[in-house]
């Protein structure tokens, strides 16, 4: 049988053809605008996503037996805020996850319902990218738009809805709207009564390896396929590349050195710091997990190599980089604010440490040394909660340089396992969908068959030594420097 994932990103819509055994079939990528109508925000049209899904469904299928394919699932961009009013039509665009438009409606979460309530209720703190402070933001700014909400849903939610008209949800990425009761796996009535809103506008919710239901008829027509073809809840992009990565079960961990940065650490049983430093939601295989996400990552060494030094040789400008562990500059990598450890949005990147004798190349490692140390950051926290991790999967684009995989390794103190194939959410959904049609067991049992370690990046005692001392500096410079960022607003 064939099953297709669909990862719903910002930029483009990437689709996925998989077959029973794991392999992949085909892959194409449709992209759509968006929209950036205030300084600081951030939207796209529900409409656009729809259609260059099907047209990018249709693509995929050129040549395949159509009547093999029997499941359908999603990974798709998480916090996303999209409302239907009572015919089901998109009232105003979708206010995606890196609109900072919420500042004030955070505020007022976080200190006026109070941090402790919010974990109480939803095992997290309120963020500004999240659903909950969107809802009010429209409840405050747009009221006439608030009034006529008949639905609120999550991005790849509106895919699944259009193309099963079933209103579902997964469990992983309504974690991730600050409405979910997360140890409990159930919506929390506390918030929708904080944010005037009652559950039967929120969509049904399922695990995420769960049929919703079968697609509609003249979806089947239109696309040439059989009309019992499953779909599946799916997950949020996270946790849908996490399923791709195998990093399901308990005490897992993939690194994605994407545009942003994530540490994910799957995890058997529900738990949550005392901070809530780490996101704490439900996982795509059934059970937890913590993820601590950074806001830049790869697109930190982008700045630094397109914008600033000027050039798009990567690999030429790290070869220049020598001595690992001996570097005196370091780089906070904040240059969109901070979410984990730190959530503090006025949080800037800073360059700190340069000399006369300060070279090119010394710049560029504390780059890639910076994010490196940030994500130890969120590492520690895990580790503060009893988890124990000694290796970790790894993805993204920033994970295709054999250096910075190593300065990871190192600076980390863990073994970084590189799978075969790292088709990230897309690859999840397909997986998702798999298991819902009963081509397998369970999610645990796919990813044992499916994902294949093709290599593994060792730490080297004597150079994770001196990242330790490293990192021990490092992890002072932004305690010290936060007074001075509120100043430089």
């Amino acid at each position: 049988m064939l099953y297709i994932g669909i990862d719903l990103g910002t930029s483009a819509v990437k689709l996925l053809l998989m077959d029973s055994e794991g392999k992949i079939v085909n892959v194409v990528s449709r992209e759509y605008p968006l929209y950036f109508p205030h300084p600081g925000w951030s939207e796209q049209n529900p409409e656009d996503w729809y259609a260059q899904t099907m047209e990018g469904i249709r693509e995929l299928l050129q040549g395949a037996d159509k009547t093999q394919v029997a499941g359908i699932s999603f990974g798709g961009q998480m916090h996303g805020l999209v409302i239907l009013d009572k015919d089901d039509n998109v009232i105003r665009p979708a206010i995606l996850w890196n609109d900072g438009r919420t500042t004030e409606e955070t505020d007022y979460l976080n200190n006026v319902i109070g941090k402790e309530k919010l974990s109480e209720y939803t095992a997290n703190i309120a963020f500004a990218g999240f659903t909950a402070p969107k809802i009010l933001w429209v409840k405050n700014r747009e009221p006439e738009n608030f009034e006529k909400i008949a639905k609120i849903m999550l991005p790849k939610d509106y895919i699944a809805y259009k193309l099963t008209g079933v209103h579902c949800t997964d469990v992983s990425d309504a974690s991730g709207m600050l409405l979910f009761d997360v140890k409990n796996r159930r919506w929390s009535q506390e918030m929708c009564e904080i944010c005037g809103i009652r559950e039967d506008q929120l969509a049904t919710c399922y695990e995420s390896y769960e049929a919703v239901g079968t697609i509609l008829p003249e979806i089947a027509e239109e696309l040439g396929l059989k009309s019992d073809v499953k779909v599946a809840a799916g997950a949020g992009d996270n946790a849908a590349a996490a399923v791709g990565t195998g990093t399901v079960g308990d005490n897992m961990c993939n690194i994605s050195l994407g545009t942003s940065g994530t540490i994910f650490i799957s995890s058997g049983k529900f738990g949550v710091d005392k901070f809530n430093a780490l996101h704490s939601f439900a996982h795509a295989d059934g059970s937890y997990h913590l993820m601590g996400c950074m806001l830049s990552a790869a697109s930190c060494n982008k700045w630094w190599m397109d914008e600033i030094i000027g050039t798009n040789d990567y690999a030429g400008e790290q070869k220049k980089i020598e001595k690992l562990g001996e570097n005196h500059v370091y780089y906070l990598p904040y240059l969109m604010g901070e979410r984990s450890p730190h959530n503090n949005p006025n949080a800037r990147a800073v360059f700190i440490g340069m000399t006369m004798d300060t070279t090119r190349a010394d710049m560029t490692q504390a780059v890639l040394e910076g994010v490196a140390f940030a994500l130890r950051d969120s590492l520690e926290v895990a580790k503060s909660l009893g988890i124990d991790i000694k290796r970790t999967k790894i993805c993204g684009g920033g994970a295709k340089s054999p250096l910075w995989k190593k300065i990871v390794a190192n600076v980390l103190n863990l073994k970084v396992d590189v799978i075969e194939s790292e088709e990230g959410p897309a690859m999840g959904g397909a997986m998702l969908a798999a298991v819902a049609c009963g081509e397998y067991g369970s999610v645990e049992e796919i990813a044992a068959k499916v994902v294949k370690i093709v290599d593994t990046v060792e730490p080297d005692p004597e150079l994770a030594a001196k990242y330790e001392a490293r990192y021990a500096q490092f992890k002072e410079i932004y305690p010290t420097c936060k007074p001075l960022f509120e100043k430089l607003l």
